[in-house]
């Protein structure tokens, strides 16, 4: 089994975002760039659809959710892909 569909199946990728937010856009493309998350299903949530969401992340949004074998883990705007990459590794 290769590492991409390792990871498929092992971690859990959620990006929370919504409509006509520029840096939720960045945010994405970085993601979908990333040859680590290749074979990952990337989950977009528009907190704008959920209260809970939205009093939660509103004012952090993007925020990723990332969560594994390891402890969740959820990163702020700004990160990049050596910081996405490096949290996967701790949730192996």
């Amino acid at each position: 089994m290769g590492r991409a569909s390792a990871l498929s199946s092992e971690i859990s990728v959620i990006l929370y975002s919504t409509d006509y937010c520029s840096l939720c856009e960045q945010a994405l493309d970085l993601l979908l760039s990333m040859p680590e998350l290749a074979g990952t299903q990337l989950k977009v949530v528009d907190v704008a659809e959920d209260e809970s969401l939205q009093a939660r992340y509103g004012q952090r949004l993007p925020v990723l959710s990332l969560a594994g074998r390891g402890v969740p883990l959820e990163l702020d705007w700004p990160f990049d892909a050596g910081v996405v990459a490096a949290s996967i590794g701790q949730l192996e």
